[in-house]
């Protein structure tokens, strides 16, 4: 008897230990291999293995996707970029980052056509892609959840379930329901052991459409036949069951109808507050099962801050959304957007010619090389929201701001709506993309930024200025003096006003003239403004009326005496690289108070340094050049250095 006790106290302990190397569900908990809670705070990598077109700027679904390209460069180029595209989009420097980051776990979007086809035949090609990179997320031990994106028939009647219009896995469940649960049994049977998977994301964003007489109980039944299929093979991963109408409503999909089962909710484009999650909390307390936000983003830094909160403030972890796009503020990397590719875009909306195969193939190819990490910017304000938990509160100069010197409108502090910037309009929270960043480029707050074509200013300046907004700059003032202060701006009629403090000092104000047209540049000047030697925070602020756009603040000696009637005792400073955007070679102007040596830098976005050189000035101007031809496109920082200051401008490489 004792032998037979002992026998059954081994199975046990056998059992326990296995099942404690998988995630699981503790009532309303998510509990990691060791016990504690897990799942905090995400990322997917969406646009990989089920591509987007709003992602790459061509719009439509995948099937869209790909019949663009193979229109302009034919199939066999397309199916060679599309491998490309894959090969690019995502490596395992990708995953090494995304942990490094600060992320704890990344969910995996997928096309059903990477691993089935409509015949239910099971494509090894695609269990290949995932072994290698689950192998990839073992190395820097970071978990996945295996996310369905685009199921057979499509979930919805969207571009996002790769749709033609019709929701099919709904208005023909056969084949289409009987494909769905096919796929997730065979991805039990092959990866029912595998402790570096959390669990399954059974489907993306369902919507059942009208037609259907009981949309929320059809989705109920096809998730139920799902977890059968599952659970025939595999009981140690957690199952994730999002809910209709983009994963936001969970009628019928209560009671729980297992015991490692998650409810997974979206946010998207409403307000980051309490009242809009009490029906989940509700859900939650009363079946005793976790929530997940599986999906979130596409917003502003200030609304990303109080949702990462908000999840905090109530115990629910969170997975965001996505770590990479091309040429967008709302990912935590940005690719660089080509010329080529640019046009190839403009052509698909109907506002450029057709262009020629040769051209079509370049800037596709192009595209897809930006894809890869190394030629990504990362955006630093996405990063600061998500993982500071003073982002708040907290102030940091986004560039080294010395007067006399110029000062880009763009390079506001970082941090957050009411710290550094004051802007009408920071989020989407009406129910539908937009708000924030109008302009849509360089940075993700509410201040809107666009493209600039001013020859004296920087590659970008703020528009859609309204009343009473405001931008912040810490600077550093070198010499006590008086300074004139240039400030370029357009627009289209006058009357527009804007004032100018340091620490709450009133220095000067300006009234705008019309230039006749948001590009046309002009200079106007506050003269004979006395600043002391010394570190503050300018603020630039709209009067009671708006309507300009603004690049750049130049701080220059008035009379060329200081205060005191001495010459400044520094006079250095380092002029705008030009032309920027920078296609091959440009050049920058440092302007030197002595001779000692220089030191001249240039840094990618992530502060590897990509280039360094000594040399020893003149007194006076020194030309610095920049030539690129062998650096990846994306932005970059000129730094210069002598003795103990340092100089830094940013420039677009293309």
């Amino acid at each position: 008897m004792k032998r037979f006790s002992g026998f059954l106290a081994l199975i046990f302990l056998t059992a326990t230990a296995t099942s404690a190397q998988f995630h699981r569900v503790e009532g309303t908990r998510i509990l990691g291999p060791d016990g504690q809670p897990s799942m905090i705070k995400g990322v997917g990598v969406g646009g990989w293995l089920m591509p987007e077109g709003y992602m790459m700027h061509m719009g439509g679904s995948w099937t869209e996707m790909q019949e663009k390209v193979e229109e302009l460069i034919g199939a066999a180029e397309g199916e060679r970029l599309w491998e490309a595209y894959r090969a690019e989009f995502l490596a395992e420097k990708d995953v090494a980052a995304i942990k490094d980051w600060g992320f704890d776990h990344i969910r995996l979007p997928f096309h059903y056509e990477f691993f089935m086809d409509l015949q239910g035949n099971f494509l090894e090609e695609g269990f290949t892609i995932l072994d290698t990179f689950l192998g990839w997320c073992e190395t820097y031990d970071i978990p996945v959840i295996l996310d369905l994106h685009a199921a057979p028939g499509a979930q919805s009647d969207g571009a996002i379930a790769d749709s033609d219009g019709v929701a099919r896995l709904w208005t023909e469940p056969d084949p289409y329901q009987d494909l769905t649960v096919a796929l997730w049994e065979e991805f039990a049977r092959r990866y029912k052991d595998d402790t570096r998977i959390i669990g399954y994301d059974l489907i993306n964003e369902p919507v059942t459409p009208n037609s259907i007489p009981d949309g929320a109980q059809a989705l109920r039944d096809l998730y139920e036949r799902i977890t059968s299929a599952i659970r025939a093979h595999d009981t140690n991963h957690i199952l994730f069951i999002e809910g209709n109408y983009f994963a936001t409503t969970f009628d019928k999909l209560y009671p729980p109808w297992d015991d490692q089962m998650v409810y997974a909710f979206h946010k998207y484009w409403n307000p980051a507050t309490q009242g809009t999650i009490n029906y989940l909390i509700d859900i939650r307390e009363t079946y005793q099962r976790p929530l997940w936000l599986g999906e979130t983003g596409e917003n502003s830094n200030p609304w990303f801050y109080d949702m990462v909160k908000l999840m905090a403030d109530n115990d629910i972890g969170w997975n965001f959304w996505t770590h990479k796009k091309l040429r967008s503020t709302t990912s935590p990397v940005s690719a660089p957007m080509p010329e080529g590719f640019q046009r190839l875009v403009d052509y698909w909306n109907g506002q450029a010619a057709r262009p020629s195969p040769q051209a079509a193939h370049a800037a596709l190819f192009e595209m897809v090389a930006n894809l890869d990490l190394d030629s990504t910017r990362v955006n630093q304000g996405v990063m600061a929201s998500l993982f500071n938990p003073e982002f708040g509160t907290m102030r940091q100069p986004m560039a080294d701001h010395r007067i006399p010197g110029s000062i880009d409108a763009v390079d506001y502090d970082l941090g957050n709506a009411g710290v550094t910037y004051r802007d009408t309009g920071i989020a989407a929270i009406s129910g539908s993309p937009g708000g924030g960043n109008n302009g849509t480029y360089l940075r993700n707050d509410g201040v809107d930024i666009e493209p600039s074509t001013d020859p004296l200013g920087g590659p970008f300046n703020v528009g859609w200025i309204e009343p009473l907004e405001w931008l912040e700059f810490s600077v550093t003032v070198d010499s006590t003096s008086v300074y004139d202060i240039d400030v370029r701006i357009a627009s289209l009629s006058s009357g527009g006003s804007m004032i100018l403090y340091l620490d709450g000092e009133r220095l000067g104000s300006l009234t705008m003239p019309g230039t006749g047209g948001w590009q046309n540049w002009r200079t106007v000047t506050i003269p004979g403004v006395a600043l002391e030697k010394g570190t503050g925070v300018l603020r630039m602020t709209v009067g009671r009326t708006g309507g300009y756009n603004v690049n750049r603040m130049t701080f220059r000696f008035a009379g060329g005496t200081s205060v005191t009637g001495e010459m400044p005792p520094e006079i250095a400073e380092l002029r705008p690289v030009f032309p920027n955007p920078v296609s091959g070679s440009a050049a920058a102007t440092f302007v030197s108070a002595g001779s000692d040596p220089i030191v001249m830098e240039i840094l990618d976005m992530l502060g590897r340094r990509v280039r360094r050189s000594t040399t020893t000035p003149v007194v006076g101007e020194n030309r610095l050049d920049i030539v690129s031809n062998d650096l990846p496109p994306g932005a970059y920082l000129l730094r210069v250095i002598q003795g103990e200051r340092t100089w830094s401008r940013t420039f677009i490489n293309r």
